[in-house]
């Protein structure tokens, strides 16, 4: 299924995910999935498709600067509640954050050995490549929920609507 996930910087420093998971609680938006990585990795990103296409967006002073500052910020990927989009976007802009959104396929899959492979291995059979994946297990018993970024959100949608 189609879905939109959220995506921002925060400081990286003790408090900050908390002032945002509490700002989400307190308005009742549940997160139904959530990844962190260092933003330098995401500054080092930018790095290689400026040699690939020999553009320079900015100089290189600035990519230098760029690079220094991501340390101390954290890229956060969230996947807001169904139906609690809207309201998530209202509060991060009335708070002043920084944000983007993309959709994204998330699917619930089965927690066994080889879902996860036969979900991957399908987009691959279908051409589409996946930019990055993020799942969680809560209990063997349950469903898994993992959040795909393919290349292709049309195909893929075409694909994993069920």
């Amino acid at each position: 299924m189609v879905r939109t996930e959220i995506s921002l910087f925060l400081k990286n420093q003790p408090g900050e995910l908390g002032k945002l998971a509490t700002l989400f609680g307190d308005a009742g938006i549940n997160i139904d999935a959530i990844t962190i990585q260092d933003a330098s990795a995401y500054v080092q990103e930018l790095f290689k498709a400026r040699g690939k296409t020999i553009k320079r967006v900015a100089s290189a002073a600035s990519y230098n600067s760029m690079s220094k500052d991501s340390a101390e910020y954290a890229l956060i990927r969230l996947l807001p509640a169904d139906g609690k989009v809207n309201k998530a976007i209202d509060l991060l802009s009335q708070q002043d954050y920084i944000f983007d959104m993309l959709p994204v396929i998330a699917i619930e899959i089965d927690n066994r050995p080889g879902e996860l492979a036969r979900i991957a291995t399908q987009f691959g059979e279908e051409g589409i490549n996946i930019n990055y994946v993020y799942g969680s297990v809560s209990d063997p018993e349950e469903k898994c929920l993992f959040v795909f970024c393919p290349e292709d959100i049309d195909k893929a949608a075409k694909i994993f609507s069920f």
